[in-house]
C-alpha cells in the first residue's frame, strides 16, 4: 500500500484586479485544483506585512502563493515594492529554517486559467514533498 502524500494547506493571496477573476474563470469552468487550497481575495497583497507571512507558517499553512497583477498592477509601484517584501520575507524564513519554496510570487491575468491551476499543482508538489512547516531541517537555499 502506498503512502499517503501530505497534503498541507495551500493559501493564495489573489489581488482583486487579476488573479481573483483568474481564479473564478477556473471555477466557471468547471476545472479541479486540489481541495487543500485557500483562496484570499485581497485588494493589494503589497499590503501585508512581512509578519503576516511567518504568521501563517507557524499556524500551519504549509504553502502561500501570492498571485498579482505583476508589472500591470494599477498601483504605481506596488508591484516592486511587493517583490522587495517577498525577498525580506525570504530571508526571514531561512532564519527559521523553512523552505523558500513554501512562498511563491506569480503574475496570474484574469484569463489566465492554465496557470493558475499550474501554480497550485507546483505548489501542492512542494507541499507534499517538504511536509509540514518546520520539518525542512537546516536549509542550505
Amino acid at each position: 500500500m502506498a503512502a499517503k502524500k501530505y497534503a498541507g494547506k495551500i493559501l493564495i493571496l489573489a489581488e482583486d484586479s487579476c488573479a481573483y477573476p483568474g481564479a473564478d474563470a477556473v471555477g466557471q469552468g468547471h476545472q479541479s485544483y486540489p481541495a487543500n487550497t485557500f483562496i484570499l481575495r485581497v485588494r493589494a497583497a503589497v499590503l501585508f506585512p512581512e509578519q503576516f507571512y511567518l504568521d501563517c507558517f507557524d499556524k500551519g499553512v504549509a504553502g502561500i502563493i501570492i498571485m498579482s497583477c505583476g508589472v500591470e498592477c494599477p498601483y504605481e509601484g506596488a508591484y516592486e515594492a511587493l517583490a522587495k517584501r517577498v525577498d525580506r520575507v525570504y530571508e526571514l524564513m531561512r532564519g527559521r529554517n523553512l523552505d523558500i519554496r513554501r512562498l511563491r510570487l506569480t503574475a496570474i491575468c484574469t484569463v489566465c486559467t492554465r496557470a493558475f491551476i499550474k501554480e497550485v499543482n507546483l505548489m501542492n508538489d512542494v507541499v507534499s514533498e517538504l511536509g509540514p512547516p518546520g520539518r525542512e531541517g537546516p536549509v542550505t537555499t
